[in-house]
């Protein structure tokens, strides 16, 4: 069975970001390197989502 991306709602987009970024904010350890100068945990984990290395999962 082929792997297949995972589409999402925005609003489940939004709480995974969200989640991700008080995560981050808390100081949980970065799941990717991150650029220089970027420093708001929203931008990280908006980066972190992008490339998909977010351990959260959604239940519907």
């Amino acid at each position: 069975m082929a792997a297949e991306a995972i589409r999402y709602t925005r609003f489940e987009r939004a709480r995974i970001i969200g989640a991700r970024a008080l995560q981050i904010s808390m100081g949980a350890p970065l799941l990717i390197e991150v650029p220089a100068g970027m420093v708001d945990p929203i931008d990280i984990a908006e980066l972190e989502f992008r490339k998909t290395v977010i351990p959260i999962t959604v239940k519907r």
